[in-house]
């Protein structure tokens, strides 16, 4: 008897589940956009090295277009239809429109949950290639626009909208960290 190559899977989805079938190959992405409708996660390179596809599982980033939809059942997946809350935008997705974080807007859906993600990382002390002391004792490092640069180093933006997005996260992390929505030496930094 030849072994199955697709069954049903129940995906959770910014917190609806679906049950569909699917081939056993079928990428994450290609579930959420042509079985689901989701069309905001991006299909870019469709190899993992661009970042359009970023998605949330379980709250941390993956590549969607390297993810299977078998291996996210059961998983809490999260795409840019679902951060915000209601009407009311996520901080990081009105950072980006405050600040101009983006320009033809293909890559700003993978950008958007990469910098959640990103900040949650930073606040949760995860350090990177650009953080300068990692021991322990050391504390958690200020998000730097080099440590933001770095950890969002997987999200390609062919306009070049950098300097912007630098700047929209710092402001998202500022406003996670206290509240505000001002201008921080971060933001400044990064101009």
């Amino acid at each position: 008897m030849a072994p199955l190559t697709s069954s049903a899977i129940t995906l959770n989805v910014n917190g609806e589940k679906y049950t569909l079938p699917v081939d056993h190959r079928t990428t994450l992405l290609d579930a959420l956009r042509e079985r689901l409708d989701l069309t905001g996660t991006k299909k870019g390179c469709d190899q993992g090295q661009c970042g359009a596809c970023t998605v949330l599982v379980d709250g941390r980033r993956a590549l969607s277009c390297l993810q299977l939809a078998v291996a996210t059942e059961g998983r809490e997946v999260t795409t840019i239809e679902g951060v915000a809350d209601g009407d009311t935008l996520h901080p990081v997705q009105q950072a980006f429109l405050d600040l101009d974080g983006f320009q033809c807007g293909y890559c700003t859906p993978g950008q958007i949950c990469s910098a959640i993600a990103v900040i949650e990382e930073h606040a949760a002390g995860w350090p990177s290639a650009a953080t300068a002391d990692v021991r322990p004792e050391a504390g958690t490092s200020p998000l730097t626009p080099e440590e933001i640069r770095e950890r969002m180093s997987g999200n390609l933006c062919r306009c070049g909208a950098y300097v912007s997005i630098v700047q929209a996260v710092a402001r998202a992390a500022q406003a996670d960290a206290d509240g505000t929505t001002e201008t921080t030496e971060t933001e400044e930094a990064a101009a």
